[in-house]
């Protein structure tokens, strides 16, 4: 009995330690899993760590460059004297002045006129050399050419315009054209002098059936929905658009044209007549006479400036002086009359003509009278005629007798207008014109027109007029144009893998 008891226990002894040893191993490797879950959660976390410092340090590259830019505006070398676009390394310090990572910066400077930028930042740490991020930012200064047309004066737009993109002036406007886009004016009300009535009218209004012109001292509370005019609507009051800001400052684009652009003085005849070729060079010729305005055909709006502002065709009219590449800078400078036609391929290029001192009964005007054009539409070309007087087109254009004209460019009237003057029946057959197409922009001092009449019929000028708004030019626009501001908008923000 008792042997048999002793036999039990040994047995039970046996029993036991086997199980100790197996939850011991058991135990063992839990808690081996449980150490390496927590080292590899305290590393993941750790890499997080880094990998989100990783990123504020490469975004800590993109707001220094933004400061130096408003520091140093045309430095894309991060103040290094080298050819290259990057990388600009810096270190990064904690606020007790330790080096805890780095950032280098590779910058794609804007290309000639334009303003976008794009700057890689690549952030790095110390702590991990494993981790990194990089971020890739495009900036830009807006221009003035946020407007199909934008103007410091009462604008009028006949029956036959149509208007691709925004339409903006200072005074108020009378449309019966068709609106593509949204039209503001900074009036609430204005009093439309094309109208026999001295009554106001809505700060945008339209004539077409059912008419809105007022014959009352106060326009309806309720503006009523148009959209057969007005396709996206109409904004007034609106915030006033600063006009000295897009009068670009023709002094400092003569001392570029001298510098590195191409300059030329007063002719002593008529003016200068400018040809872009499709190679970037352009011919120049002086003109040396103008065609003389037909009997009866008169001065009957007394106008200023008045007259068919189109070149003679008999021999001798024109000189040739040279072939020229367009310059690196992109700016001609012509302190002169000048006629401007032809067609560039993936060129950049501002025309300006002015006189110095300025004086108004010595502005200078830009004329086109044949066609000027694109060969590409993506923003790759880009053309801007600045005048200190007025942006023409004359009696005599069209050399191909089709009564039609395109112009792609950025149309800029510094003092005066953009449009054409008012030739009678009395001038001859090129008094009216079938088509004006302009792809770009226009900004005008006093008020814009290329035709003339009322909402039933045209009496002068272009029948049909089609303004095509080039977004290209917003961030994108001719060398020297006028900028809205100094500063740099964020157009993008992405990470790159």
């Amino acid at each position: 009995m008792n042997k048999n008891i002793k036999s039990t226990r040994k047995y039970s002894y046996g029993f036991i330690l086997i199980n100790v040893l197996v939850f011991g191993v058991i135990a063992i490797i839990v808690t081996s899993a449980l150490v390496n879950w927590g080292a590899t959660m305290l590393k993941s976390t750790r890499q997080l760590t880094s990998k989100e410092q990783a990123l504020q340090i490469a975004e800590a590259g993109i707001d220094y460059y933004r400061w130096h830019l408003a520091h140093a505006s045309n430095d894309y070398k991060d103040g290094n004297a080298t050819t290259t676009n990057g990388p600009f390394v810096h270190n990064f310090e904690d606020k007790d002045g330790n080096i805890i990572g780095q950032y280098a910066l590779t910058i794609t400077p804007p290309i000639t006129g334009s303003t976008l930028i794009k700057i890689i930042s690549k952030g790095t740490v110390v702590s991990d050399s494993t981790v990194s991020r990089t971020i890739q930012v495009s900036l830009a200064i807006p221009s003035f050419a946020k407007y199909a047309v934008v103007a410091n004066d009462i604008m009028n737009f006949g029956a036959g315009t149509e208007v691709f993109g925004p339409i903006h002036s200072n005074g108020g406007i009378h449309f019966d054209g068709l609106a593509h886009n949204v039209i503001t004016s900074a009036l609430t009300k204005y009093i439309d002098t094309d109208q026999s009535s001295s009554w106001y009218q809505f700060g945008v209004y339209t004539s077409l059936n059912p008419s809105e012109l007022n014959n009352d001292s106060t326009p309806p509370s309720v503006v009523p929905s148009r959209p057969d005019v007005f396709l996206a609507g109409r904004q007034f009051p609106v915030a006033v658009v600063d006009f000295t800001g897009i009068t670009t400052d023709l002094s400092s684009m003569k001392a570029n044209a001298i510098s590195g652009g191409k300059y030329f003085a007063g002719s002593g005849a008529q003016g200068y007549h400018i040809i872009l070729r499709t190679n970037d060079t352009f011919d120049i010729y002086k003109v040396n006479s103008l065609k003389s305005a037909p009997n009866n055909c008169s001065n009957s709006q007394s106008e200023t400036g008045w007259g068919t502002w189109s070149i003679n065709t008999t021999g001798g009219a024109q000189t040739f002086i040279a072939n020229y590449p367009i310059p690196a800078n992109g700016i001609i400078f012509v302190e002169d009359h000048v006629w401007v036609d032809g067609q560039i391929n993936s060129a950049r290029v501002t025309i300006a003509a002015g006189k110095f001192p300025d004086s108004s009964s010595t502005w200078k005007y830009i004329i086109v009278n044949d066609n000027l054009i694109y060969t590409n539409y993506d923003g790759q070309d880009t053309i801007a005629l600045i005048a200190q007087g007025n942006v023409i087109t004359g009696l005599y254009n069209d050399p191909n007798a089709d009564g039609n004209l395109r112009i792609d460019a950025a149309l800029m009237a510094q003092n005066d207008h953009a449009g054409r003057y008012y030739y009678s029946s009395s001038c001859g057959s090129t008094y009216k014109e079938n088509t004006l197409t302009l792809f770009g922009m226009i900004g005008t001092n006093k008020r814009y027109g290329f035709a003339w009449g009322n909402s039933s019929s045209i009496t002068s000028g272009f029948q049909t007029r089609s303004i095509i708004y080039d977004s290209n030019l917003l961030y994108a626009p001719p060398p020297s144009f006028p900028l809205t501001s100094n500063q740099y908008s964020t157009l993008s923000w992405q990470e790159l893998k």
